[in-house]
């Protein structure tokens, strides 16, 4: 059974406008510069070995900014709506389509012999394929409207209550379909050895998992002063 929530909040003066907008920003600039960090840095790989166990944990270093994007949607999500999260969504995919667009430029302009760096480096650092970034586009698309969506569904089932339920049943779902799509296209596409699949794809769901939960009292904490600063009922939220 659905709840009807409160109609969203319109701020009372130029002053509340214009704070509400500021965080908006900020949030959808964080948003943006962990993607774009995501697909500059995510050809490297790292390990690490936990003392006393005897396994090695492997995953791409993208994975590491990656999952402040999802805390960020849910927060737009609660705070802003379905809508604003959406926009900022589309911002980051046209924000890193722009950031392919002016690496390809720049690799393909040729590096002077005295440049610090040769055009070998350049290319063997970001010469990332089309087709390697259009997967993580393709994943990131569909795990991050998959999110909102299912952040929404269970904040009107809620009455926007249980912001924890909310928070982690809409991350995990996504971040496993991300985790799940972006490696399934860069096995396909030969950036990554199919052999390592299976070990990827657990690590990578894991430590995003991991991070959903550690995340949950960070969600509340950063709702919680919003909703106090703006006079929010339970579910309510601002109009921008």
């Amino acid at each position: 059974m659905e709840h009807v929530l409160p109609p969203p909040l319109k701020p009372s003066s130029e002053r509340d406008r214009e704070l509400a907008l500021g965080l908006y920003l900020v949030m959808a600039a964080l948003f943006v510069a962990s993607l774009v960090c995501c697909n500059l840095i995510f050809r490297k790989f790292f390990f690490w070995t936990a003392p006393g166990i005897q396994y090695t944990f492997e995953a791409s270093v993208g994975l590491l900014p990656y999952p402040l994007t999802f805390l960020v949607t849910d927060l737009i999500s609660e705070i802003f709506g379905k809508k604003r999260a959406d926009d900022v969504v589309k911002g980051g995919l046209v924000a890193s389509v722009f950031t392919l667009g002016i690496i390809i430029l720049a690799g393909s302009a040729p590096a002077t012999l005295w440049s610090p760096v040769t055009d070998g480096e350049f290319n063997h650092v970001f010469g990332q394929t089309v087709l390697a970034v259009g997967a993580s586009m393709a994943a990131y698309l569909i795990a991050q409207f998959l999110d909102v969506r299912i952040f929404h569904f269970w904040k009107h089932r809620t009455g926007g209550r249980m912001l924890w339920l909310r928070n982690n049943l809409s991350t995990i779902p996504s971040q496993f379909v991300d985790t799940l799509v972006v490696l399934v296209l860069l096995c396909g596409v030969g950036e990554i050895e199919w052999a390592l699949f299976g070990a990827l794809m657990v690590n990578g769901f894991g430590f995003k998992v991991l991070v959903a939960a550690l995340d949950t009292p960070l969600v509340y904490a950063c709702s919680a002063l919003i909703r106090r600063r703006f006079g929010l009922q339970p579910g309510q939220e601002i109009a921008l």
